[in-house]
């Protein structure tokens, strides 16, 4: 089950996400090899970027943010924890994937994972995906009946199709 956005205004951050994620991965990829940029000052630099090029307004941005930060999070968390590919946490064949987004999200996971110990404390707290917000590539489990819901590209999280639950966590494998 691929998820897509039916909100109003949902393409525009949709598409938003997208771009503020190659922002981040830019921005990752200009710092000096020794100096490790935090995940932090990468969104915090597309925030600013998508406000500057009126793109977003400034509430927008912070939310496209927000939602960036928790998935990368969620992935550099998963990475350092579990020593496994970025694709148990996706869930799916990345066959399924664009090839440009799947580049995009691997680099800047794989410099989440670096920044990862920086952001620990943070990353201890359960992750929660709300219906309504956006997210990217991966599986959520609805925390209610326990549905997996699979997102192919970056959308909207619809309530739960099988209880119409809001509260997801990221899905994995227990393996």
């Amino acid at each position: 089950m691929t998820h897509q956005t039916d909100h109003p205004h949902g393409e525009k951050l949709v598409h938003a996400y997208n771009t503020m994620m190659e922002r981040v991965k830019a921005a990752l990829d200009i710092v000096d090899k020794q100096t490790v940029a935090t995940v932090d000052e990468g969104i915090e630099r597309a925030k600013e970027k998508a406000v500057e090029l009126g793109e977003l307004t400034r509430e927008e941005a912070e939310k496209i943010g927000d939602y960036l930060r928790r998935d990368l999070e969620d992935a550099g968390e998963y990475l350092a924890d579990s020593g496994e590919e970025l694709k148990q946490w996706l869930q799916f064949d990345l066959e399924l994937i664009e090839d440009r987004l799947w580049d995009m999200f691997a680099q800047a996971a794989d410099q989440t994972k670096l920044a990862f110990l920086q952001l620990a404390e943070r990353a201890q707290r359960a992750s929660q995906y709300h219906t309504g917000e956006i997210t990217t590539l991966g599986t959520l489990q609805c925390v209610q009946c326990g549905e997996l819901l699979h997102f192919h590209a970056t959308g909207h999280i619809p309530p739960c199709p099988k209880c119409h639950g809001s509260v997801f966590r990221r899905g994995r494998s227990r393996r």
